[in-house]
């Protein structure tokens, strides 16, 4: 039976992981991971194994992780990133080329059907015309 890690040994193991993926590339991609399921996201880590290595976690670990890291090994470069990583967000640390790696990843977009509560990441227009509705289903339509 796995012995079962504390909170903080889980950190540690985080921030051994980030520093060496640092050290090791020098290239990373930042992709948004919002409206993202977890099938999709295994989908897209198969089709980049190999070359590139997708990291998700807590942004304010993230941050803390890099600006330790650049303190210690005195390269700053990847403190810019902390100003980017907003909201649900994952690192691609990659040794290709960020074009094809972000067109890989582009391969396993999808559709996603509207669901109630979020906001479209596109302007959505409906026609005017016979909705094939109730008037009493109409609610989710907003008044402009």
């Amino acid at each position: 039976m796995a012995i079962k890690r504390t909170k903080a040994e889980k950190k540690i193991a985080y921030d051994q992981k980030l520093c060496q993926l640092l050290e090791e590339y020098t290239k990373v991609l930042i992709a948004v991971a919002d409206n993202v399921g977890s099938k999709q996201l295994q989908e897209i880590r198969k089709g980049l194994r190999g070359d590139s290595i997708v990291l998700m976690g807590k942004n304010t670990l993230i941050r803390r992780c890099i600006k330790v890291h650049s303190e210690k090994t005195g390269n700053k470069d990847f403190l810019e990133l902390s100003n980017l990583l907003v909201g649900n967000v994952g690192l691609i640390f990659t040794k290709g080329d960020l074009k094809e790696v972000r067109e890989e990843v582009a391969k396993y977009k999808v559709g996603a059907p509207a669901r109630v509560g979020l906001v479209a990441p596109v302007d959505v227009v409906v026609p005017p015309g016979n909705t094939g509705l109730d008037p009493s289903q109409t609610s989710f339509f907003l008044g402009a």
